[in-house]
């Protein structure tokens, strides 16, 4: 499926920011810092109130968190964990401040974007130790930021989005906290690189195969760490039990397939699962939503789902 011709230009201009991690550029601060430059000239929709806080993790680590309050919203408000992309590498609480923000504003609902541990310098399990801590906390102090605990999600794009379905997962092993959603936005959930999705690849999808080689490279080194669920929740032995998810993947994506794959395994386990299938978009599209009607149509879509879900 070819891009969507509104999607050509903005993927050329992307493809001067995004680093070639295949090639040329394989430092992890030299890539954090072309991201960051290509995420400034996005624009940025105003909410009613952002505040950065630094909360507990697990021992010894404090995690920043930036906290949106929407444009529109009573009290209590329903709260969304959300875990910004980047392959677990790159990607912070400034280079997805656009999106976290339009999810305030979409969803009706306080977002909490955490800014976990990245690797190469801290590597698995530490993002997903900082993401299952961080909705402990959103679960434990909901109702004093506004919040109601009753209506608490998760959501994640891309490694993000693995980690909001490795965060699901833990939940519902340990118990808690409980976890009502997961909006997962073409997410990491296996690390497979011979599926359909990867074999079609290519530039225009922006993401690359050579990109994931190296983030599962810097993330989880170990090869026989990568097939634990927490690395790789597609290749968890049992997903019944776990919250409504609704799965987006992108047609120009290397990981469309175990995003389809992802939800069919839900869907399977008698989870209530939707899915959302945008076929002329590409790997990181969300980010990109306010200057491109496709994507800004396709991620409102998302928000509806969610904010339908979090009413009651």
């Amino acid at each position: 499926m070819p891009l969507h011709p509104d999607a050509e230009p903005f993927v050329a201009l992307m493809q001067e920011y995004f680093p070639d991690l295949g090639g040329a550029v394989t430092d992890a601060a030299q890539a954090r810092a072309m991201m960051s430059e290509g995420a400034t000239a996005r624009p940025r929709q105003p909410v009613a109130k952002v505040e950065d806080r630094l909360i507990p993790g697990p021992p010894g680590v404090r995690i920043p968190v930036r906290i949106y309050w929407p444009r529109a919203g009573g009290e209590p408000m329903p709260v969304v964990v959300y875990f910004h992309g980047g392959g677990w590498v790159l990607g912070d609480l400034e280079s997805h401040d656009g999106v976290a923000r339009s999810m305030a504003n979409g969803t009706g609902a306080i977002v909490i974007a955490v800014h976990y541990r990245r690797a190469p310098e801290h590597r698995y399990p530490a993002a997903a130790d900082d993401a299952y801590a961080a909705t402990q906390w959103a679960a434990e102090h909901a109702a004093e930021l506004g919040g109601d605990p009753a209506r608490l999600a998760v959501a994640g794009d891309s490694s993000g989005g693995n980690l909001a379905a490795v965060t699901s997962l833990r939940a519902n092993e340990d118990g808690g906290p409980d976890v009502g959603f997961q909006l997962l936005v073409y997410p990491v959930t296996d690390h497979d690189f011979t599926t359909e999705s990867y074999v079609d690849s290519g530039p225009d999808c922006l993401l690359m195969t050579s990109h994931m080689m190296w983030f599962w490279d810097q993330y989880v080194p170990d090869a026989a760490d990568r097939d634990h669920p927490h690395a790789s929740p597609l290749r968890a032995a049992d997903l019944s039990g776990l919250p409504p998810a609704h799965v987006l993947t992108a047609g120009r994506d290397p990981l469309r397939t175990e995003g389809q794959r992802y939800a069919e395994r839900l869907q399977a386990a008698g989870v209530p699962t939707s899915t959302q299938h945008c076929p002329g978009l590409f790997h990181g599209f969300a980010g990109g939503a306010e200057l491109l009607p496709p994507a800004g149509e396709a991620m409102a879509e998302a928000h509806r789902v969610l904010r339908e879900v979090l009413k009651s």
